[in-house]
């Protein structure tokens, strides 16, 4: 078992990776906990949860909204919760998106923990505090910064997916090497095949690894002014894809890594050879490099993306595998590449 830990502003937060579901209840006060999570977690694991009261949610993007938000704060009324309540997410990214947002608003906040059951939530979006809404398709444009006390990566439960999620998760693995670490990055190309089958063993590395590079760059810049804005390779063109096909986020993710690696070859910041190599990865993962969607629409949705300023954007691009530079520039460029190349 392995802690990692992010000081935020707030409060310290915990990553313990190789601990079970099982053994929650160590973590947890013994009283006012409630537990969110969806139908499908719940009929896989729901034996596991600790005997609170639980809310299952549908499973789907579609339940990350102010709706299903409305909901909730009436369950937790109901159900006689407090300012000293814990609210424990049990799920995939969107239960912990919803779960970080529901406590962080609560009676102006109250504690919470997840414990994510799918491989994009484990190394992604349950570390560093993000918690999002969407707003009619538009990723995250309602959220908070706000860390949970505690995620517990059970890489067990990682079991239970089926390859098509399991592979998902692994557009953010090899994101995260493509930011700060060439020697994963190398360590995927050299045994892809082992890692396309559930090996716990192997998991384990990459979520450590992963949950590692993540919570780095969250305590360098908690509330994303700077060097978190890094995290965002691959999700300004990938969040717009997701937007306009309601492809899953990690396929979105993985043409949004095309489109970047290819925009830092036209800029000559990275190597035609390198740029293969990374397609050459998100192919063997079974993951999308291309749709056939034009780039007029996704531009379109791009333009109403959170992290626009103005008539600019901070566009990731990357410098080499395991580097990768914060680019401030028009629209009208981003426009240009995309319909022209």
């Amino acid at each position: 078992m392995e802690i990692i830990k992010i000081n935020g502003l707030n409060r310290e937060s915990k990553v313990i990776i190789g601990e079970l579901l099982e053994n929650v209840g160590n973590y947890l006060p013994k009283t006012q906990v409630f537990i969110i999570t969806d139908e499908k977690v719940k009929a896989y694991h729901g034996d596991k949860f600790p005997r609170f009261p639980t809310y299952a949610v549908e499973p789907g993007e579609e339940s990350k909204s102010l709706e299903v938000v409305g909901e909730l704060y009436y369950w937790l009324l109901e159900m006689g919760a407090d300012r000293s309540s814990f609210i424990l997410g049990i799920g995939g990214a969107v239960v912990s998106d919803l779960t970080g947002f529901v406590a962080s608003t609560f009676m102006r906040g109250v504690d919470f923990g997840f414990i994510p059951t799918s491989l994009l939530a484990q190394i992604d979006a349950s570390v560093g505090g993000k918690n999002g809404l969407n707003i009619s398709g538009y990723k995250n444009i309602v959220g908070t910064f706000n860390q949970p006390r505690f995620v517990i990566c059970d890489i067990n439960l990682l079991a239970t997916l089926p390859q098509k999620e399991y592979l998902n998760g692994f557009a953010e693995i090899v994101k995260h090497t493509l930011i700060a670490d060439v020697k994963m990055f190398e360590f995927i190309e050299e045994n892809i095949e082992a890692l396309k089958i559930y090996n716990p063993t192997l998991l384990e590395q990459l979520v450590t690894h992963s949950a590692k590079i993540k919570a780095a760059i969250v305590q360098a810049d908690e509330f994303e002014k700077g060097e978190r804005k890094k995290l965002n390779l691959g999700h300004t063109w990938g969040h717009a894809v997701e937007k306009e096909t309601g492809m899953s986020h990690g396929k979105s993710v993985s043409i949004g890594l095309e489109f970047a690696a290819r925009f830092s070859v036209k800029k000559g910041l990275l190597e035609k050879r390198d740029y293969m190599r990374l397609m050459n990865i998100l192919r063997e993962l079974n993951l999308p490099i291309c749709i056939k969607v034009s780039p007029k629409r996704i531009f379109e949705a791009l333009i109403k993306d959170k992290k626009k300023d103005g008539d600019s954007i901070d566009f990731i691009l990357m410098s080499g595998i395991g580097d990768v530079i914060v680019e401030r520039m028009t629209l009208d460029k981003v426009q240009e590449f995309a319909e022209h190349g």
